[in-house]
């Protein structure tokens, strides 16, 4: 089974989306012995934001319409991240970056790396309040995870790692995608949206009886 994911690294529901398909991952593989392919792909729910970023809580209440708007949405967010195990600190996130540069590293990687950097980011994003629109920021998570940094930056620096980002929002485009979390499941099926990984679950058992 192969499971194509869309997703960006400050969208908290693809965090929480992403854990409980990570749940549900290695329930089915206990359960049926069977082992699930992840490939992630890049989508940008804001590309137009400047390389450095924009201040989170501006950008945010423009979004949302106003403060008493974002104050109850941020704490659904971090009581559904709880409920599943995944921390949010919202207090200590003072950036919306861009996030090219994360993805184009992401792009990089080895594919069996690629989960642990995307954790990896999306903890030092919301967990730990990092800047990941800045380049010294990523290097300092890829060293973290034992990563080479110094190869990472040279490849960035080459402009390596563009074309991958372009072809994903191409395929998003035209897979009809317009926000994530989104789980594409053997090229066939198709949830949207943070799914409880029982549900993840149910999709696997039904795509494991067909013929």
């Amino acid at each position: 089974m192969k499971i194509d994911v869309y997703s960006d690294m400050v969208c908290p529901w693809c965090r929480i989306g992403k854990k409980n398909m990570s749940d549900a991952i290695e329930t089915w593989s206990e359960q049926s012995g069977q082992t699930v392919e992840v490939s992630y792909h890049a989508y940008q729910l804001d590309p137009s934001l400047p390389p450095e970023g924009l201040p989170f809580n501006s950008v945010m209440e423009k979004k949302m319409g106003g403060a008493e708007r974002l104050r109850p949405m941020m704490q659904r967010v971090t009581d559904a991240g709880a409920a599943v195990g995944v921390t949010f600190n919202f207090d200590k996130v003072e950036r919306m970056p861009n996030t090219v540069l994360a993805h184009r590293i992401t792009a990089l990687l080895p594919e069996e790396d690629e989960v642990y950097w995307i954790d990896a980011v999306m903890k030092a994003y919301f967990e730990d309040g990092r800047d990941i629109a800045k380049l010294d920021v990523l290097m300092e998570i890829a060293a973290e995870l034992g990563l080479d940094a110094d190869e990472a930056r040279r490849h960035l620096e080459a402009g390596e790692g563009l074309e991958y980002i372009k072809k994903d929002q191409e395929s998003a485009k035209a897979l009809g995608i317009s926000g994530v979390p989104f789980f594409i499941i053997n090229n066939k099926y198709a949830l949207s949206g943070a799914y409880p990984s029982a549900q993840f679950l149910e999709a696997f058992k039904k795509i494991s009886q067909e013929k």
